[in-house]
């Protein structure tokens, strides 16, 4: 796959699946916009990768903001001149119960889940529209999205919509050469998740292939679905679990 001279953006990428779907990205040749939240943690992961063969800028910002997501549109077409490709992964999860799940947490959940992945599409869409020579968008979703996970309900809802959303979005989107897919990882070794001591050995034991994905199997899909080998794949879900929504055991009751 070869992406050089593309230019990218990708979202809540200072760490985890994010941030090596930026490395693969840069390797691979793409110019990349690397927003996080966190300042720090933007610059430290952009100083971190190996840009031989593409460049990265770290912008930090709230990719809920709908501020924010002009302006990381308008970086990307002011330091690098287009824009191609676009991935939302961010996302947050805050867990709770559903009886009695406080409303401030649902609507942060959908602010940056929904909203942020909304309009970073519109955004974006509308500059490839311009440009002409269309460009693909990808949604990060999630397994929740599709089998019920316990205090999960708000988030899994809002990825359960992101799929929906993207394939809406074929409809209008598809007249200007942009496609528009989602991955849904299922159990991912990452910063956060390693923090659980239990974490690798519960979704080893219930996981078919063995094991939890690593951020490389989930951002190797990626870059399948936003390269030029796969410009007529649209409106998709991919998921990347393992197996594990084939055989959906909890990892809560063992």
């Amino acid at each position: 796959m070869d992406f050089k001279d593309k230019v990218a953006i990708v979202t809540g990428a200072g760490q985890g699946i994010g941030l090596e779907i930026c490395r693969q990205l840069v390797a691979h040749g793409a110019n990349v916009i690397l927003n996080d939240l966190d300042a720090v943690l933007a610059e430290e992961a952009v100083v971190k990768m190996d840009r031989k063969n593409g460049k990265c800028i770290p912008f930090a910002g709230d990719s809920g903001d709908i501020a924010v997501i002009k302006q990381m549109v308008d970086k990307a077409v002011e330091e690098f001149g287009k824009l191609d490709i676009v991935v939302a992964n961010a996302g947050i999860t805050l867990f709770g119960e559903f009886l009695s799940y406080p409303p401030e947490s649902f609507f942060e959940v959908m602010k940056v889940n929904l909203g942020g992945s909304f309009f970073l599409a519109q955004a974006a869409a509308n500059q490839m529209k311009k440009q002409g020579f269309g460009g693909s968008i990808l949604f990060m979703s999630s397994v929740t999205g599709h089998q019920a996970h316990e205090n999960l309900a708000a988030y899994g809802m809002s990825k359960a919509a992101l799929e929906m959303l993207a394939k809406n979005l074929v409809i209008e989107l598809s007249p200007y050469k942009i496609n528009i897919n989602t991955v849904a990882p299922g159990a991912t070794l990452t910063e956060r998740t390693l923090r659980d001591k239990d974490y690798f050995g519960t979704w080893e034991n219930i996981t078919p292939l063995g094991r939890p994905a690593s951020v490389n199997d989930i951002a190797q899909a990626v870059l399948f679905l936003v390269s030029d080998n796969s410009k007529h794949i649209t409106g998709q879900s991919l998921v990347i679990d393992g197996g594990w929504t084939s055989v959906s055991p909890s990892p809560y009751k063992n």
